[in-house]
């Protein structure tokens, strides 16, 4: 058995995973509530980003058209003292990128960005977001974890999304198909010493700016 079939068998009915960044796009397909790019960070950079002091990592909570995400991400990482470099440039370039196909997928001239280095478990419980998508994308640390609620209970088997790949999540607004039953969270990391870092861009509708 491939990998692929492997990973695939692996995720939670519902849940879309594709090598492919146009893979995201199936969030649009009946039925599928959430989906991932699944990757594998180049082992460089992710040394290097792992071990970036939490104090210098980038913190920002912006909306802007997503042809402006680029120059900002890289003026908060500067602002930050962020250690300049390839790597740095590499994760600006990342999450401009991720931004932009989040946005065209959503057809969102806006997005409200968020980028935050998390120490504490405030989003411990599993959840459906109150808005129609978002992206999230752990680029240190332990990535979003997901599974399938019954009557509003507790997954019984919970997923976790590979850092560095995107997920992609439908929310409580999105409309047109019933509730699949997915909740996601951040996972629980408190007095484990972890520091995330998470990128997280949701859709701005333009009468809300």
């Amino acid at each position: 058995m491939n990998l692929e079939r492997e990973i695939v068998r692996d995720a939670a009915i519902g849940v879309g995973v594709s090598r492919q960044p146009e893979g995201l796009s199936a969030i649009h397909t009946p039925g599928c509530a959430a989906t991932i790019w699944h990757r594998e960070p180049m082992s460089a950079f992710q040394n290097w980003v792992d071990t970036v002091s939490p104090e210098l990592l980038p913190r920002a909570r912006l909306i802007l058209r997503p042809e402006a995400v680029r120059a900002a991400v890289d003026q908060v990482c500067a602002s930050q003292s962020m250690p300049a470099g390839s790597h740095r440039d590499r994760l600006v370039d990342d999450i401009a990128a991720l931004a932009d196909i989040f946005a065209g997928m959503m057809k969102s001239a806006w997005l409200r960005l968020r980028l935050e280095p998390v120490t504490t478990d405030a989003c411990r419980r599993f959840h459906v977001d109150a808005m129609i998508a978002r992206l999230v994308c752990t680029y240190r640390g332990t990535g979003t974890q997901y599974g399938i609620s019954t009557d509003g209970a507790e997954p019984r088997k919970v997923f976790t999304v590979p850092t560095g790949s995107p997920i992609v999540l439908r929310g409580s607004l999105w409309t047109g198909e019933p509730r699949t039953g997915l909740v996601h969270r951040s996972p629980p990391i408190v007095g484990t010493g972890e520091t995330r870092l998470v990128l997280d861009p949701v859709t701005e509708p333009e009468d809300e700016v």
